[in-house]
């Protein structure tokens, strides 16, 4: 029984130190293939493995469990420089580069201006269809841009910086709720599926980040070998041009897709009336907002009951879905191809 219970730890252990440590792994790894080069290739290795050889079993446990910390504490300061990093990829720089960083704002404000002049002129001939193929593509990309970029006076200088700005900001355009302020609410009111998503692509974010530093510090073994200054600047930048802007785009989806799909649930728990129409939640949204972060002491709204607003959610979620299907036509057949 016991011996059951501590091959599930040792094996629960085994899957956190992949998961925290493959990447360590790899740059050390590297790091190690870049020393044996410098000694002459794979043969440079030659020397420790006979020393290693000539220790004891302990000896080599102990030299085994030395290596293993050694990619465990390198894995987690690393994993520890990934906030402040990303904060430094999103554009929130120290004040002697805001120069450049207002240089970058007035530039992405032009472009994005530009782009939302062009989707407008495009959008006449693609609603009538007299679009060419050329303009509905064009079309579409320009709209997949913009839905990736804030309100002008939201812009900040770098495209991942962006991506993240706009999930933020646009819950709050849509429905008056301040994501940042009322994200630990939302979080608790969300099914766990839910958060295994989220927490899953944001932990994939993460590790694209921490991909990016591994790659920088990868360029100090050019003391042994010059081409870990091209893999560390190529890797690096491969991560950073596609990786982090595609798992930042990802988590931006889903963090909006969470306001889409459970700010009711947020109102049912705090017994706040539903807003009617989509013009009235923006404001309800903003009182919501003031309510959590302020609090307040007015005599509107009327909290409901926890057990009518459960009610009412659930019979306007059965409402939706039944006007959302024809008479007689089943789901799963109106979603069959022709």
């Amino acid at each position: 029984m016991l011996g059951g219970y501590w091959d599930s730890v040792a094996g629960k252990l085994a899957d956190r130190f992949l998961a925290l440590s493959s990447q360590a792994l790899v740059f050390w790894t590297g790091g190690l293939l870049a020393w044996a080069i410098a000694r002459g290739g794979v043969r440079g290795l030659d020397g420790p493995e006979r020393r290693l050889a000539g220790y004891s079993a302990p000896g080599q446990v102990a030299v085994l469990v030395v290596a293993l910390l050694l990619v465990a504490a390198s894995a987690i300061a690393v994993r520890r420089l990934t906030f402040p990093v990303l904060r430094l990829l999103e554009g929130y720089w120290p004040w002697p580069a805001g120069p450049l960083r207002d240089r970058l704002i007035t530039s992405g404000e032009r472009r994005a201006r530009e782009a939302r002049d062009e989707l407008q002129e495009l959008a006449g001939p693609v609603r009538d269809g007299t679009a060419t193929r050329q303009q509905r593509d064009r079309y579409v990309r320009l709209d997949a841009r913009l839905r990736q970029m804030p309100t002008t006076s939201r812009l900040l200088p770098t495209p991942i910086g962006n991506i993240l700005r706009a999930a933020e900001s646009r819950p709050a355009d849509k429905y008056g709720l301040d994501p940042v302020s009322l994200w630990p609410h939302l979080w608790l009111v969300m099914p766990d599926t839910a958060r295994q998503e989220l927490a899953g692509a944001r932990d994939a974010l993460d590790s694209s980040v921490s991909a990016v530093i591994w790659s920088l510090l990868f360029i100090a073994f050019a003391v042994w070998s010059p081409w870990a200054v091209a893999a560390g600047l190529g890797v690096a930048a491969l991560t950073l041009l596609v990786w982090v802007p595609a798992r930042a785009a990802t988590f931006a989806t889903l963090v909006e897709t969470a306001f889409d799909l459970y700010r009711q649930d947020l109102y049912v728990q705090l017994r706040w009336p539903l807003p009617a129409t989509p013009h009235d939640e923006r404001g309800e949204g903003r009182r919501v907002t003031t309510y959590l972060v302020r609090g307040s002491d007015a005599d509107t709204p009327v909290f409901t009951s926890a057990s009518s607003a459960g009610e009412s959610t659930r019979q306007e979620a059965e409402a939706g879905r039944d006007a959302a299907q024809p008479d007689g036509v089943p789901q799963e057949d109106r979603d069959q191809p022709g």
